[in-house]
């Protein structure tokens, strides 16, 4: 089937990075120029016809089609073995739960963290270790890109526009992370969340900047939790008193030890469910004594229940560091994992 949307003649890969960037197509980084071959082979190979609905955006009523997903991942770098896992995040962001419109919109700044679980993960060479949240490998950094892009060209969240955000962090180009579940007792984040463990999967959440933590002095559980908690009391603190869906990104070296002690992935949820609370009268202490009023004894969770918490088994294989992901607004917007390349209109969304 031919593609419909519209071509353009350059004299060169030059001139290409100048019509995209005149036009505002891009994340001001290069682009790969998306030329007919490149976008086929990406619906080809995610076996869908170019003008598959994907979804549609549901506050300005967008439409959202393979062919248009495709552009933009091929524009991001994305080989066409990437493209099933762009086209699962867009369809588990249009989700209403993840609250799509008010999450790109917000003056808040927040970016789509995705991680990839399954099988797949192996297959597109997408790496858990070193450097996990940064450019690890190919396939997550373009993953993530391919998303943004598909943001700005499709839906036109461009900073100024449809992006209100004050700040925003590095994360806007590209937020992908894989689980390294080969180098873990754990459950994978996906069977975590009730899901079947042979099939691959990505979740999505809509995320603040990670802050990252270091704890290299005990061996003991609680006290390596403790550092986690007390990160997710601090951004209760300086951002949002609102509890929602945090992530963790536990690296190898404490996750050794949470796991020589038997702690599973419930183990930690439930008590960092415990251990972070805040009291509103804590506001005070970061200057925000106005909001407080008579409330002072009302405690927050930074978790509603422990099931909100995505605990991610990634990172390099030493070093006491950790990361702790917070949401952008509480439970506005929850989490969403989707099975690669399945009908999700066939049953109900993972949550």
């Amino acid at each position: 089937m031919a593609l419909a949307s519209k071509t353009y003649d350059v004299a060169d890969i030059n001139a290409a990075q100048e019509l995209y960037h005149a036009n505002g197509w891009t994340d001001g980084l290069p682009i790969v120029p998306p030329t007919g071959e490149a976008v086929h082979a990406c619906l080809e190979w995610a076996m869908l016809p170019p003008d598959q609905l994907i979804g549609i955006e549901p506050v300005r009523e967008v439409a959202i089609t393979a062919e248009k997903l495709a552009i933009n991942a091929v524009m991001a770098g994305c080989l066409p073995m990437h493209f099933p896992a762009v086209v699962t995040a867009i369809t588990a962001m249009l989700q209403p739960e993840f609250l799509l419109h008010g999450a790109t919109a917000s003056t808040g700044g927040c970016a789509v963290l995705i991680v990839l679980n399954g099988p797949l993960r192996r297959e597109i060479g997408a790496v858990g270790t070193f450097n996990a949240l940064g450019n690890s490998d190919r396939a997550t950094a373009v993953i993530g890109r391919a998303v943004r892009l598909a943001l700005i060209n499709i839906l036109e969240v461009r900073p100024g526009g449809i992006d209100r955000s004050t700040i925003g962090h590095p994360g806007k180009f590209s937020f992908c992370v894989a689980e390294d579940e080969e180098d873990s007792t754990w459950l994978p984040l996906h069977v975590q969340r009730g899901l079947p463990a042979d099939a691959s999967f990505v979740t999505v959440m809509a995320a603040g900047a990670p802050r990252q933590i270091m704890n290299e002095w005990t061996m003991v559980p609680e006290e390596i939790l403790e550092t986690f908690a007390a990160e997710m009391r601090a951004n209760m603190r300086g951002y949002s008193i609102w509890g929602g869906n945090y992530a963790l990104i536990i690296p190898k070296q404490l996750r050794e030890h949470l796991q020589a002690a038997g702690w599973s992935k419930t183990d930690i949820a439930a008590f960092v469910h415990q251990r972070a609370r805040i009291r509103r009268r804590e506001w005070a202490d970061v200057g925000k004594g106005a909001v407080v009023r008579d409330r002072g004894d009302t405690e927050y969770a930074a978790l509603e229940t422990p099931e909100q918490l995505l605990v991610i088994a990634a990172g390099g294989p030493a070093g006491g560091f950790g990361a702790v992901i917070p949401p952008w607004l509480g439970t506005k917007s929850r989490a969403v994992t989707l099975p690669i390349g399945a009908c999700v209109d066939c049953g109900p969304p993972g949550q």
